[in-house]
């Protein structure tokens, strides 16, 4: 039986047809090629699928987290700490919060602990500082004297200094002025009335006498300058004024402070002394202050005879030149009955500045007044050198 079966598929074998096989040319391989690759959109070549390449997964050095710090970027090496200079230690170690609090303390104590003296010491200002003021300081301190004399003949060769300082007044801008407290407007005027009689007596220095009035004045009084107060003009923030123009406008009338009388100077020895520095309005109060006890003690503004049961006053005090300046916040009725008004306020005034002994002798006594002689030779240094 497998006998028979292996000789039929032998037959069958043979009886089928075979197929003829032809040689392929070397073009026609070509053609074939670029057939085959020339494919349908859709149709894909086997050959040209390549199976996915899954790379190793890579090990990264662990993240440090925020707040950690990688030991190797902290501790440099051996070699590069002895290279490394000792300034760039020192900003390397330095983190800008790092400062302690025993490092910044001290300093600020201190600076409020000396904010906190000058305070106690110093006198208090009303507003900010005015320092126009300065400008005069230069001339006063100079050539001014403690006593109060000037030295003249000096100050004639500085006189282009004295120019100066007049011009700074009238290159004072009207705006600045209104800004400022009424004690530096008061301190301005009695600067600018001083340092304009300073520059009117330059002017006519060493001062020419005619005989005969020398006979009444004296050879140095400033009556020999003709119309001190009317006639010699300067100039203050474009404006033009007159000493006597001063006086009346400011001093008496805008104005309600007596004591300017014991600051301006009438550059003479009856005068009272003419201060050395400028006024300042942070400290005007205390150098009026100053300025009338100076001149009440000085025997040139104030003196009793008990003798003679008299009391001699400065002819500046009188009701015709400024006693009547006193009125306003002395004047009284209570008391020095027997005088007349601008006299009661005048020795009201003097009351509160000289001793208490005098005071009672004013106060309870019965005695006249009378004014002394005023004395106008000029207050020159310059003579006695």
């Amino acid at each position: 039986m497998a006998l028979m079966a292996l000789l039929s598929v032998f037959i069958f074998i043979a009886g089928c047809p075979q197929a003829k096989l032809e040689p392929i040319e070397p073009n026609q391989a070509e053609t074939l090629k670029i057939d085959i690759r020339k494919t349908e959109p859709n149709t894909v070549e086997l050959s040209a699928i390549e199976p996915p390449k899954v790379e190793p997964p890579k090990a990264e050095p662990p993240k440090p987290e925020p707040n950690e710090v990688e030991p190797a970027k902290i501790e440099p090496p051996e070699d590069e700490l002895l290279t490394t200079e000792p300034t760039e230690v020192q900003y390397s170690a330095v983190e800008p919060n790092a400062i302690e609090p025993n490092e910044v303390e001290p300093s600020y104590v201190e600076a409020v602990t000396r904010q906190i003296r000058r305070r106690r010491t110093a006198p208090r200002e009303p507003g900010r500082r005015v320092f126009f003021h300065d400008k005069c300081a230069d001339i006063l301190n100079n050539f001014v004297d403690e006593d109060g004399t000037v030295d003249y003949r000096v100050l004639r060769r500085k006189r282009l200094k004295l120019k100066k300082v007049l011009n700074e007044f009238d290159e004072l801008d009207p705006n600045e002025y209104n800004s400022w407290p009424k004690e530096d407007k008061i301190a301005f005027w009695i600067n600018a009335y001083n340092i304009q009689m300073l520059n009117i007596i330059v002017a006519n220095y060493p001062i020419q006498a005619s005989r005969i009035l020398s006979l009444f004045w004296g050879p140095y009084s400033i009556r020999h300058i003709k119309s001190i107060w009317t006639d010699y003009k300067f100039i203050v923030m474009d404006e033009e004024f007159t000493l006597r123009e001063i006086q009346q406008r400011f001093f008496r009338k805008e104005f309600d402070e007596p004591r300017i009388y014991f600051a301006v100077s009438y550059a003479s020895l009856s005068s009272p002394p003419l201060r050395s520095e400028p006024y300042y309005g942070y400290k005007l109060s205390q150098q009026l202050e100053d300025q009338t006890r100076r001149f009440l003690s000085s025997g040139r503004a104030f003196k009793i005879d008990r003798d003679k049961q008299t009391v001699y006053l400065s002819a500046i005090l009188q009701s015709t030149w400024h006693g009547q300046e006193f009125i306003g916040k002395f004047g009284t009725d209570k008391k020095f009955k027997d005088q007349q008004p601008a006299t009661r306020a005048v020795l009201n005034f003097i009351t509160h500045y000289i001793a208490q002994r005098d005071v009672d002798f004013l106060e309870v006594e019965n005695y006249s007044v009378e004014y002394m002689k005023y004395d106008w030779t000029l207050n020159d240094s310059s003579r006695t050198q």
